[in-house]
């Protein structure tokens, strides 16, 4: 059989020929598979990497994050304690083990300059639970997180490397952190990271003593290994069973009761670890690959016209094999396999193409992305690369096979020189194939208008601050090994000097002190009592968000009073009973910020009474997408506070107002301004309360460039198709253009008659696109802020876009059927 091909190889070399001798079919083809598919591997790897990839820990299917709700004080998720954590430990029989750990900000001092590093705090079961194994050393032992211990701690191993050279001298020997020596006993492995906490250079044994443990006091996270055969919903049953234990074995803290706390109605919050560390990012990812996988539909329909009217190009090749006894099998192999050459040379290309997209994703780390260090090319990536390019084939040479590969074997030659012409049938496939394209880029579009319409309503909320990018922050800790706990007062003369010294660099307009920069993450809360209400026994107030600001704070931020005036540094120092409260507190309790000015609140009894002097407009402290927190501030330095009879705040940050924030010499300028006052405090988490603005938008930044990026794609897709197929339309009726201008058609007539043509197509492309969107569009309402899935103003915009740029598609090879020589395309072949 003349068709026959003696190898694999001969008919590789035989397609290899047919692509070269249409260079420009192959490049396109090529170029759009490469860049659909590889776009594909980019979100996938990221989906993998992130959603579907187990946490790298033994048995981390049976890790479960240990959390509760307490529903009685409207409180949906509630982090550990430690009264939780020793009863849970001690009673549970459905856990191998159970840790807590908690993020710290460690300063390192005793050689040179003091340094400072994140850390974590944790107990002795933790870093065994990950399956952590020292490459030096040892893990902590339960002997070393009891609070009678020696001091110790373990070093990762990017930090073993950059401060003791990778030297095994190092086991032994001290290091100083927050005042405090402590012998180092082990070195963690190269790659290992706590969860999601990979910039941790120290971690410390917590060593709670569980003498002094009482109830409350949240704040930690757990985490615990199932059993071997125990279910998620049998740890539930479990914990819920040891609550009251746990509520009547330890006490309750001064000016609480039992009673507090079990009107609390705690209950457990369990998910598995996974699902901790990577939280609601998977909604985000999901959404992104849905829209990547739309661009690779509308791509095979692309490809699959060119195949179309490449194959319309050989109708006279296949009738002359058929005739010559080639099966309609043998010449659908011979399509296929073509197709199979473009698809897998496009997956190959696209796996190229992602490796060097993940290294840059990488590079820029975007926030709020969990689990980046996991992303990457891995072989479920590869595997799904290469069941995409496969499918790809089939998909993209299913149409023409159909449609040509079973002609007759006369049928070709009698089309062959002038009489050549499309049948309906194949013409309308073409058409379909649009109208697809068509309805698939209005999706994608539609999704992109809702994404900048709520990008856009974000930026229009005030944020509760002012030109972020000129508020510098950091943070020190003044340790009680450099200033007693007698000496309070020290403490925050030190946090004025450095204040004073801040406010005199060059350039800066105002200085601030508080406890929590605006969307750091920074902040505590409790429950809040106002003296006009009525309390029963033991009945909590409303948990509210809390902080702690100097004079001068709300002005360096630009927050402005709404009600009363700021703080004195009088007032810190003689520590009275005062308080500034948000807009929103305000308006709950007394309907306006001016009525709320005189009156009194407090945390808990027996705590004093404390007067509002102050109320300010509301900071978006979580992002402005997420509703304005309720909050209180308090002076840093107070009386009768939390159980302390004197308290002040040795951790704070400073906001530096300056139009030099964020430069690299104005930070030098900072830490000897800090140092001049004390050479033992290292800064830590230097920024920009721009930068912090940034993060708090990632997400939604992210997901607006990535569906922009799909839409933009599978719009230019789209209308390439629709331009191709009235390009097409115009080349095979050449001859009818020629007799109607020959019978006196004109030019705007002929004109309009493809441009109609083009629109009607597009038109039922969008009409399809509009009743996908209409249907599937509510998956997206998480992702949205201030605009509704079906809004009807991005709706308009889309459809209109599609049809404006789908009419200059048309306009362009219409015009230039209207310029046709009548007497040429009579005698055309």
């Amino acid at each position: 059989m003349l068709d026959f091909y003696p190898s694999f190889t001969a008919a590789l070399l035989q397609v290899l020929r047919r692509l070269a001798k249409a260079p420009l079919f192959s490049v396109i083809t090529l170029l759009t598979l490469t860049i659909a598919i590889g776009a594909n591997t980019v979100i996938f790897s990221v989906v993998d990497g992130v959603v579907l990839k187990p946490l790298n820990y033994p048995n981390s299917d049976r890790l479960i994050s240990l959390r509760e709700s307490a529903p009685g004080v409207d409180l949906a998720d509630l982090s550990s304690a430690q009264f939780l954590y020793f009863t849970l430990r001690e009673r549970n029989t459905t856990f191998d083990d159970i840790a807590a750990y908690n993020a710290d900000s460690i300063s390192v001092t005793g050689t040179g300059e003091p340094e400072h590093l994140e850390g974590l705090d944790v107990t002795d079961g933790a870093l065994p639970l990950l399956g952590a194994r020292p490459v030096l050393g040892r893990l902590f032992t339960r002997y070393d997180d009891s609070p009678s211990a020696p001091k110790t701690v373990i070093l990762s191993y990017g930090y073993w490397q950059r401060r003791f050279g990778g030297s095994s001298a190092a086991i032994g020997r001290t290091l100083v952190t927050d005042g405090v020596p402590r012998e180092i006993v082990g070195v963690l492995p190269r790659g290992f990271d706590f969860l999601d906490n990979s910039d941790a250079d120290l971690f410390l044994p917590m060593q709670w003593d569980r003498s002094k443990v009482m109830l409350g006091e949240f704040g930690p996270e757990a985490f615990g290994r199932l059993k071997a055969g125990v279910t998620i919903g049998q740890a539930r049953a479990d914990f819920a069973r040891l609550i009251p234990i746990a509520l009547h074995t330890f006490p309750a803290p001064q000016g609480f009761g039992l009673e507090t706390f079990e009107k609390a109605q705690l209950q457990p919050n369990l998910s598995t670890l996974k699902r901790a560390v990577i939280g609601d990012v998977g909604n985000t990812l999901w959404v992104l690959m849905g829209s990547i996988l739309v661009v690779l539909l509308v791509a095979c329909a692309n490809v699959a016209n060119l195949l179309l009217v490449r194959v319309e190009g050989r109708r006279q090749e296949f009738a002359i094999r058929a005739a010559l006894g080639a099966s309609r099998a043998r010449i659908a192999l011979d399509l296929f396999f073509e197709s199979l050459l473009l698809g897998v040379a496009g997956g190959f290309a696209g796996v190229a193409i992602a490796a060097g997209a993940l290294r840059i994703l990488v590079a820029f780390a975007p926030s709020g992305l969990p689990r980046l260090h996991e992303i990457g090319i891995h072989v479920p990536v590869l595997l799904f690369t290469l069941g995409l390019s496969l499918l790809v084939s089939i998909a993209i040479a299913a149409i023409p096979v159909l449609k040509l590969s079973g002609l007759r074997a006369t049928t070709g030659l009698r089309e062959g020189g002038r009489a050549l012409s499309q049948s309906r049938e194949r013409h309308r496939a073409r058409k379909t194939l649009v109208v697809v394209q068509v309805a698939l880029a209005l999706v994608l579009l539609i999704c992109s208008g809702l994404m900048i319409r709520t990008f856009r309503a974000l930026v229009n909320v005030s944020a509760g601050f002012t030109d972020p990018a000129n508020l510098a922050a950091f943070s020190i800790d003044i340790p009680d090994t450099q200033i007693p706990g007698t000496e309070n007062e020290r403490v925050l003369r030190t946090e004025q000097a450095m204040e004073n010294k801040l406010a005199a660099l060059p350039g800066v307009s105002a200085v601030g002190i508080t406890t929590g920069v605006p969307m750091s993450g920074n902040y505590t809360f409790n429950p809040i009592q106002a003296e006009d209400r009525t309390y029963q026994p033991g009945q909590l107030g409303p948990m509210r968000r809390r902080k702690w600001v100097g004079p001068g704070y709300f002005s360096a931020t630009g927050t402005r009073f709404v009600a009363g005036r700021d703080f004195t540094w009088a007032e810190e120092y003689e520590k009275r009973p005062v308080g500034i409260i948000s807009e929103n507190f305000a308006r709950e309790y007394w309907g306006s910020a001016a009525a709320a000015i005189g009156k009194r609140i407090r945390e808990t009894a027996p705590q004093d009474w404390r007067e509002i002097v102050g109320v300010v407009g509301d900071v978006y402290d979580d992002g402005v997408d997420q509703p304005a927190p309720t909050t209180v501030y308090w002076p840093l330095f107070q009386n009768n506070f939390s159980g302390q009879k004197e308290a002040v705040r040795r951790s704070v940050s400073f906001v530096v107002r300056t139009p030099r924030a964020g430069s690299a010499a104005f930070v030098k300028e900072v830490q000897r301004a800090v140092w001049s006052i004390d050479p033992e405090l290292p800064l830590a988490d230097i920024t920009t309360l721009g930068r912090l603005y940034t993060h708090s938008m990632a997400r939604t930044s992210l997901t607006l460039v990535m569906l922009c990026v799909a839409g933009g794609m599978a719009l230019l897709l789209s209308i390439l198709g629709i331009y191709g197929v009235i390009s097409y339309a115009v080349s095979q009726r050449t001859r009818e253009i020629g007799i109607r201008m020959a019978l006196g058609a004109q030019r705007e007539e002929l004109i309009g008659l493809f441009v109609r043509q083009g629109l009607w197509l597009t038109g039922i492309g969008i009409g399809c696109g509009l009743a996908i969107a209409l249907a599937g569009m509510r998956g997206m309402a998480s992702l949205l802020f201030g605009v509704s899935p079906m809004d009807p103003w991005t709706y308009t915009a889309a459809g209109a876009i599609i049809a404006a740029i789908a009419g200059l598609a048309c306009y362009v090879p219409s015009r230039r059927a209207a310029t046709v020589d009548p007497v040429c395309a009579l005698h055309a072949e």
